[in-house]
């Protein structure tokens, strides 16, 4: 295995009632858990049981920060990467272009950072 392995994608969504009622009733995929960020948006991780993949979905409120316009079919928030080695994961991007955005530590250990890469698309590095 690499430094990196894709772990889900991140869809920003504008009604997330409606947005869960269509992707669980409509394709089948199953909550697996959800929480708060902490800027206020609320974030639902999807799970699909026959491919085991996931999908989160990003709810902005009104006010938000990151509750921005977008046009539908634009609505790619971001691409989540597991990772045992935060600080090379972090070293590769960098020399690959990418550009830090910001990172989240507890007792010093960093278990996220936000990546810029190609095009505006952010990446998530989580500590696995």
């Amino acid at each position: 295995m690499g430094v990196v392995y894709l772990d889900y994608a991140g869809i920003r969504v504008t009604n997330l009632p409606r947005a869960l009622k269509f992707f669980t009733r409509g394709l089948g995929l199953t909550e697996a858990r959800r929480g708060t960020m902490h800027h206020g948006g609320i974030w639902v991780l999807l799970h699909d049981p026959v491919s085991h993949q996931h999908l989160e979905l990003n709810y902005y409120p009104k006010g938000n920060k990151y509750a921005t316009p977008f046009a539908p079919g634009e609505g790619l928030d971001h691409l989540g990467f597991r990772t045992r080695n935060m600080a090379e994961a972090g070293r590769l991007l960098r020399k690959a272009g990418g550009r830090r955005i910001m990172r989240f530590a507890s007792r010093g250990k960093v278990f996220v950072e936000y990546y810029e890469g190609p095009d505006g698309i952010w990446i998530e590095l989580i500590a696995s």
